[in-house]
């Protein structure tokens, strides 16, 4: 079998080779400068390559190298506080080495090898230990590292050491073969999971229309759609910054380089609400701009999934921010259309739907091999076209996904921020989390959710009227229901992301909340038919307090304050 071939033909990343016999998704090093590729179609004697570097200047003629191997992902100690381009190339070292601009053909291994790292066994000689299974920690951060025994070792411990190492370096003989604290993983090829449960824990946000009206399990799948400056972004970084994940994995993935300089700018900056270290210290971000070479953008959410189930193995909670996987979609569009494949809708490539799925299914809650628990939420950002949500990748997307934030530019136009719209988001996961929500937040939380549904609903309706003749029109008790679902909309579901006591939201503070709403739903209804009218009731004086109590920093002091004044101001009015 030739391992070295030379180039026949180049078209943009698409290079394709003759006289190498290599395996569908091998890598290869292309040119005289050997620029990195992968192998994506076999045809006889021609391999076509897609290359994760700019070809231009690259001939036919040139060598081609097969290194047999898969694009693997290096995973050991110093994965967090990292940020990598798409085929995990430490960004902050390229920059060491040559400047802002990366040249064509450098290459830097994914983890450090120089730093030692402090290795403690957790098993001892003699011990019987398989694949996945736990052998030793190192502190990595703020976090317990906890190092594996590689898929496919088995076996006794027939020497274990304990000090400290690089990740080259041999902790452990297990069954005759030697253990170091780095392992490779193919990143197209999910890591086994021992069991799978059912996603009935839901991911705490913080965020109140996230928490309280859709909210994704932990293991489970969200998509958030929405046209430029909607808020994507904001809210990837809000998830990012307070769900209760241990681990972020945040994945730029053909953004533009202002939005994702931001991100690797801020990141390091933001302290980590709980440790008070900085976030990156348990982020690792893979930054791939709109104007790196677009087939590393094709391979950058592996590269990112991969580093994912790497922390679920070892019982960790991930949460994982694609952004945005419409940028994905179009570099998978552009190599199709190079391999002259047959377009699907709109251009994209027939296995469009096929290749999100795979991605979004690799998240999920289950127990691992090393007899931990742990879970991967996958949250990827759609930007479509125009804010079009009827074009191919939102579409396929929603077939997948099981939670659906829908942004809504016409809420950011009036200022409303976070610009979700309540009437056309949804979650399948409310049914499977109902009992979570009774016994860890409160017994009647889920029935007062779907209260709160059915009041911005039928607001909903009556603006239609509103529209047609006027808000004077209405009778008494649906001009209560309109200020009702404005007090919702304006009090519980606007949420200042920059504020520092309104950025977060604890449940039993959402909860609080919503049970005031409704408080007030049912005093102003009772007043009203003991005689009160619609204009007093509406500007009694603890409802305008009402709105300014989330940003007091005694929020929950004043919020029971304000529900004493809103009971006596009421019931006088109905006396």
């Amino acid at each position: 079998m030739s391992n070295v071939g030379r180039i026949y033909r180049v078209a943009g990343p698409v290079v394709t080779a003759e006289g190498i016999s290599p395996r569908m998704y091998d890598v290869v090093l292309v040119g005289e400068e050997k620029l990195m590729g992968e192998v994506i179609k076999i045809m006889g004697d021609y391999s076509i390559i897609q290359v994760y570097e700019d070809t231009s200047g690259v001939k036919p003629g040139e060598p081609v190298e097969n290194t047999g191997q898969p694009l693997v992902a290096e995973l050991g100690p110093g994965l967090l506080s990292s940020v990598y381009d798409g085929i995990q190339r430490p960004l902050p070292v390229l920059r060491e080495q040559m400047g802002d601009f990366i040249y064509r053909g450098v290459n830097a291994p994914g983890l450090d090898r120089a730093t030692k790292w402090e290795f403690t066994p957790t098993v001892k000689k003699g011990d019987s230990v398989s694949s996945g299974q736990v052998i030793g920690t190192v502190p990595e951060g703020t976090m317990q590292h906890y190092v594996m025994v590689p898929h496919g070792i088995e076996g006794k411990v027939e020497e274990i050491k304990e000090g400290s190492f690089t990740v080259e370096e041999t902790v452990a003989k297990i069954g005759g073969k030697d253990v170091s604290m780095m392992q490779y993983w193919p990143v197209r090829v999910p890591r086994p999971i021992r069991d799978k449960y059912l996603p009935d824990i839901p991911l705490i946000t913080g965020q109140r229309i996230l928490d309280s009206m859709y909210p994704v399990a932990k293991g489970g799948t969200a998509a958030i759609p929405g046209g430029f400056g909607t808020g994507k972004t904001v809210t990837q970084q809000q998830l990012a910054k307070w769900s209760d994940a241990e681990i972020v994995v945040y994945i730029g993935c053909g953004e533009r380089g202002n939005e994702m300089t931001e991100v690797l700018s801020e990141f390091p900056e933001l302290d980590d609400p709980k440790t008070g270290h900085p976030l990156m210290n348990r982020t690792v971000l893979i930054a791939n701009t709109s104007n790196m070479p677009v087939a590393a953008r094709e391979a950058s959410v592996y590269t990112g999934m991969t580093i994912a189930e790497y922390y679920r193995d070892m019982g960790y909670n991930i949460s994982l921010m694609a952004d945005s996987t419409s940028r994905w979609a179009e570099a998978m569009r552009e190599i199709s259309s190079r391999l002259e494949e047959m377009p699907g809708e709109e251009g994209y490539p027939a296995y469009l739907a096929g290749r999100l799925s795979e991605f979004y299914e690799r998240a999920g809650r289950g127990m691992t091999h090393s007899d931990k628990e742990g879970s991967i939420t996958v949250v990827g950002a759609v930007s479509p076209p125009g804010g079009d949500l009827s074009e191919p990748v939102t579409q396929n997307t929603l077939r997948i996904v099981r939670v659906f934030w829908a942004l809504d530019t016409k809420l950011r136009e009036r200022r409303h921020f976070p610009a979700i719209n309540w009437l056309t988001s949804y979650t399948l996961y409310d049914k499977q989390m109902k009992e979570w929500f009774s016994s860890n937040v409160a017994e009647d939380f889920p029935p007062l959710r779907e209260w709160s549904m059915q009041v911005l609903q039928k607001e909903s309706e009556l603006q239609e009227i509103v529209q047609l003749v006027g808000s004077d029109a209405l009778p008494d008790e649906q001009k209560i229901i309109m200020e009702v679902a404005k007090m919702l909309r304006e009090i519980f579901l606007q949420q200042n992301a920059f504020h520092p006591v309104d950025t977060y939201c604890p449940m039993d503070r959402q909860y609080a909340m919503l049970k005031l709403i409704r408080k007030y739903s049912d005093l102003a209804h009772k007043a009203l038919e003991d005689g009160a009218l619609v204009p007093d009731i509406v500007a009694i004086p603890s409802k305008q307090r009402f709105n300014t109590a989330k940003y007091e920093e005694n929020v929950d002091e004043e919020l029971e304050a304000v529900s004493k004044d809103m009971e006596s101001e009421l019931s006088a009015l109905g006396a």
